[in-house]
């Protein structure tokens, strides 16, 4: 007969031009059978620091989203992208709160789980690396700042097209990456959960000695944290192992 285990349920809200997380998500689960994820989108194309962008992440957008995902009897909800660290932590703080006052579903996003990595790994220096425009890796660092993560270093590809994210090959994050790890920050952070980091998070590491924490591996790992399920595999970044 089947067995009745119930396993762990994870709910994603996903930008809608991502092409990475939910295959990526998947992919570092492996082979295990005992979590299974659940996706819906929103409308997400651009990431800028302008009106039209910051109404990308509209709350009532993002609780409809998580509205259809408790019907699937998720065990946790995360808003999956990584505007909160540039729109500031307490956007999302609010908008976990007002996810799980209106489900009674535990959630959290890419920021919270970066913050909470932060917290329990001792991360206070970091190396930044991400896809986006100067401006953004700007606001980036001045909201981390404000929650006592100091940036000492940072690359930013000059992008601002969401698709186009994806489609950043580990050539072309490699050199960036080796350099900010020459400055031995605490840790080395792919903010983009439509960035392919955690492809080679283990070679970074183990050249460099440098920590990584990449957005997709991150964000899957708070949602198993908070779910109370096992964590993950060292390959995809070796604090999140354990």
């Amino acid at each position: 007969m089947p067995s009745v285990t119930r396993k762990t349920r994870i709910g994603m809200i996903v930008p809608s031009s991502n092409t990475c997380l939910e295959p990526q998500s998947y992919r570092i689960l492996g082979d295990r059978d005992d979590v299974t994820i659940h996706f819906t989108r929103i409308p997400v194309t651009r990431i800028a620091l302008d009106d039209s962008s910051d109404k990308q992440f509209d709350p009532a957008v993002m609780r409809t989203a998580a509205g259809l995902l408790a019907t699937a009897d998720v065990d946790v909800i995360a808003w999956n992208g990584t505007s909160g660290s540039w729109l500031g932590a307490d956007h999302d703080r609010e908008l976990v709160a007002e996810i799980t006052d209106a489900t009674g579903i535990p959630a959290t996003t890419s920021t919270l789980a970066y913050l909470e990595a932060f917290e329990s790994f001792g991360t206070e220096r970091i190396g930044l690396f991400t896809p986006y425009t100067e401006d953004v890796n700007r606001a980036v660092m001045d909201s981390y700042q404000r929650d006592g993560i100091k940036t000492i270093g940072h690359r930013a590809l000059g992008l601002s097209d969401n698709e186009s994210f994806a489609r950043v090959t580990d050539d072309e994050m490699r050199p960036g990456s080796l350099e900010l790890a020459a400055a031995r920050p605490d840790a080395l952070v792919y903010l983009c959960t439509n960035l392919y980091g955690a492809n080679i998070a283990a070679e970074v590491e183990a050249e460099t000695g440098v920590p990584v924490l990449d957005s997709v591996a991150v964000t899957l790992w708070h949602c198993l944290k908070l779910a109370g399920s096992p964590l993950l595999a060292p390959r995809w970044g070796r604090l999140l192992a354990g």
